[in-house]
């Protein structure tokens, strides 16, 4: 049998086992929920909940239209109306129909609430009570309120910014960070998936079945493509996931060229550094017989993923342009999960991609040989750890 159908072959059973699993369906299920509830929670906080319902009686409706465009002018959205009388207002204040019921009369308003009142609504509130006062005032002197209010609305505080940012910077950043805790759970999880997967097969002896058709290389080849599809198409619903719930929400209002372009770097950068890593890992696993002994021939290659992954959402939100990250997303090893974060920043220039990219490809081609051997020669010894030196040697 020629090498690609057979490579195909185990790929295609790895994607049927994978998929079978109830372990992969409900994680993936429990994973899209979470990144839509990040992205949910996100636009909570930044502000991007519903319009704050203010109703007023006859007596405080003069008050409406002030406390509308006063919110306006501070980016707050705020929705008006008019109650039949105090009593039916207190009571869609009870039902949650309204957040506030404004009362009493336009000179003396009183303010009623479920439990308490919004900090930002207040603050609007009590600068139109103010403002009709001061109105109130100005007439009272003869003078004419809406001539002092234009010039008070024309004086303009200049502000000069030493170190402008791009408006879309905080959109990107919180992008940024996302497709880089999205790269950094698919290394992690299916490079460990595919050092359990050799040893699995080691453990029950399969292995030695499949070898006596196949040669080494073919199976982990497969072994590899086929856990790889599997995380690609996880991903590619995470991102689709991550993209409806930031469209719904507002958060996400990039130009599709950009927003296109940083899906297409996360996939690029998750496929180089999955094959990077599942080689290792491969061969990490051929090194045991036990599952208990993965965890440690696997942690130096984790350490590897986790130390610049947390360097990079440390250090980058903060300082978008460090020189130390900058260079260490350069290096193939780290260059998949620090990389696709200063790409979605904004921050990585053109040759830096193109630069990162051939060395980690460069790196993957390199270490195809050396962990070909060492799966070749330890993946059929069963018993007591496999050296990496004497694996290495072997064959």
């Amino acid at each position: 049998m020629s090498s690609w159908p057979t490579v195909r072959l185990v790929a295609a059973r790895e994607v049927r086992v994978r998929l079978a699993s109830r372990a992969t369906r409900i994680g993936t299920a429990l994973l899209v929920a979470a990144v839509v509830a990040l992205i949910v929670v996100i636009s909570l906080i930044s502000g991007g909940g519903s319009a704050d319902k203010v109703g007023f009686t006859q007596a405080t409706s003069a008050l409406a239209q002030p406390l509308k465009a006063s919110a306006e002018a501070l980016g707050e959205d705020v929705e008006t109306s008019t109650v039949p009388d105090a009593a039916a207002g207190e009571q869609q204040v009870r039902d949650g129909k309204l957040d506030a019921l404004v009362t009493g009369t336009a000179e003396q308003p009183r303010v009623v609430v479920e439990e308490e009142l919004d900090d930002t609504l207040r603050a609007v509130l009590t600068g139109v009570v103010r403002q009709q006062a001061l109105d109130r005032q100005v007439r009272a002197l003869g003078g004419d309120p809406a001539q002092v209010n234009r010039e008070v609305a024309s004086v303009r505080l200049e502000v000069t910014a030493l170190e402008p940012r791009d408006a879309e910077s905080d959109e990107r950043l919180v992008i940024g960070i996302i497709v880089g805790i999205l790269i950094y759970i698919a290394l992690l999880t299916f490079g460990q998936t595919v050092a359990q997967g050799v040893v699995e097969e080691k453990t029950s002896r399969v292995v030695e079945l499949l070898l006596a058709t196949i040669r080494p290389w073919q199976l982990m080849a497969g072994k590899v493509l086929g856990i790889g599809l599997v995380g690609l198409g996880q991903l590619l619903l995470l991102i689709a996931a991550g993209v409806i719930a930031g469209v719904a929400t507002g958060e996400l209002t990039l130009p599709a060229s950009v927003a296109a372009g940083t899906v297409a770097w996360a996939v690029a950068w998750y496929l180089m550094g999955y094959f990077l890593y599942a080689l290792l890992f491969a061969a990490a696993g051929a090194l045991v017989s036990r599952q208990e002994d993965v965890g440690s021939a696997t942690m130096p290659l984790m350490m590897l993923i986790i130390v610049p992954y947390v360097i990079g959402i440390s250090v980058l939100p903060a300082d978008p342009d460090n020189q130390l990250v900058a260079v260490l997303s350069l290096i193939p090893l780290f260059a998949p999960t620090l990389m696709p974060i200063r790409e979605a920043m904004g921050e990585a220039a053109a040759w830096e991609l193109v630069l990162a990219t051939g060395l980690t490809l460069a790196t993957a081609a390199l270490l195809v040989r050396a962990t070909g051997r060492v799966y070749v020669n330890a993946v059929l010894r069963t018993g007591a750890r496999v050296r990496l030196r004497e694996a290495l040697q072997r064959g």
